[in-house]
């Protein structure tokens, strides 16, 4: 390999997290994370490396590449980017054709852009950043890391619609998401005093929510389905929803289909139920009777499919929060946790509110965890592996 260090693109509707890593033999070590935030007025580009938070302010104008370029401009003050050996992207969707990683060359990035119809919200954005570093360093190595490849264990019938053959033929089925979340809780979990083929359910809530269960680390089922829509409510996305519904509002109320693509995926979950704020923390902090009805309903349906996917699993020895909600929010996990207080699950308020790693009493039935999730760490070891396995 020409160089020793791994950058990392984690792309969302707001923000790119990156990661700097150190190739150590056959692993990628951490040794710097960051984010550039679309948010921001200017925009800014925020680094931390070695206990030091740093900050540099963007100018806005010009494309997603222009913006890029001045952003490694100032990384490159901190890091030495001659000596990247590659550049790994998180990709939400890989649909039938990615079961793993893979080196982004012309006929991949073929296929990942024909996929972008079934992830609107999220593919886009990882494609210009794609594009944007050929036309910056076209002689360096980009992989795809993908959110559907660790669902694709799961049993057929888990994934199917019960729709028309000729439909699911065409690629209309279940496929998961959040799956380089998934995968570094399954690595996690495999340290936890739990038999080899234990059966786990993790929840990643954030602002995108949903659920996996696992038996032995390995996706058995998942809330999302088709689309990143399906599953629990989450900040401005419904969840599952009657598709009667859809229906409903192309018919007789007359809407067309940005309008009902624009509720589905802007205006809904817990910005819809509580009709002024999409922030768990916010609605938390609210005595307004319209933010306790959007937590309580965000509770319910996820201790909802925990019961649906301890079905698949047939059991359950664990449950796992991570992700922005998951990790930092007590009063979510206790609420679902006591709707599933018929499983045996009881927490340990204390260690609940402390956030500590078990959250669960010892005579706990299920055990209970709190686990932060790293998805940067995923893409840069899965981008380490397929060069490696190259050389």
């Amino acid at each position: 390999m020409a160089g020793d260090l791994i950058l990392t693109f984690n792309a969302g509707s707001s923000t790119i997290k990156l990661g700097f890593y150190r190739i150590a033999g056959d692993r990628a070590e951490p040794v710097g994370s960051g984010v550039i935030d679309f948010r921001d007025d200017p925009f800014e580009v925020r680094l931390k490396r070695d206990g030091q938070l740093l900050t540099h302010p963007l100018a806005a104008q010009g494309d997603i590449a222009a913006l890029l370029g001045r952003a490694l401009d100032w990384l490159g003050g901190h890091f030495n980017l001659s000596r990247l050996a590659a550049v790994g992207h998180r990709v939400v969707h890989g649909g039938d054709d990615f079961a793993g990683p893979a080196l982004i060359d012309d006929a991949a990035l073929a296929r990942i852009e024909a996929l972008s119809d079934l992830a609107p919200l999220h593919q886009p954005q990882s494609l210009r950043l794609i594009h944007a570093m050929r036309d910056l360093h076209p002689e360096i190595a980009q992989t795809a890391s993908f959110d559907t490849a660790f669902h694709a264990t799961q049993d057929p019938l888990a994934r199917r619609f019960a729709i028309p053959r000729a439909l699911h033929d065409r690629g209309i089925k279940r496929y998961g998401f959040h799956g380089l979340s998934y995968r570094h809780i399954a690595d996690q979990v495999a340290r936890l005093d739990l038999p080899a083929d234990a059966r786990v359910i993790a929840a990643h809530l954030g602002s995108g929510a949903s659920l996996c269960g696992m038996q032995g680390g390995i996706s058995r089922d998942s809330s999302m389905g088709f689309s990143t829509l399906d599953g629990v409510p989450m900040a401005t996305r419904s969840g599952a929803l009657d598709p009667g519904v859809i229906l409903h509002l192309l018919g007789p109320m007359g809407w067309d289909l940005p309008r009902v693509e624009r509720m589905l995926y802007h205006e809904s979950g817990l910005l819809g139920v509580s009709g002024f704020e999409a922030d768990s923390r916010e609605l938390l902090a609210s005595d307004r009777p319209e933010a306790a009805e959007a937590i309580g309903l965000f509770c319910l349906r996820i201790a909802g499919e925990v019961a649906r996917l301890a079905v698949t699993l047939g059991g359950l020895d664990g449950l796992v929060f991570t992700a922005g909600v998951g990790e930092n929010q007590p009063r979510v996990r206790a609420m679902v946790a006591e709707r599933l207080a018929w499983t045996g699950l009881e927490l340990d308020p204390v260690a609940n509110e402390a956030g500590n790693t078990r959250i669960s009493t010892p005579a706990s039935r299920i055990g209970a965890w709190v686990i932060p999730t790293d998805e940067e760490r995923i893409i840069a070891q899965e981008a380490l592996d397929l060069l490696l396995a190259r050389a």
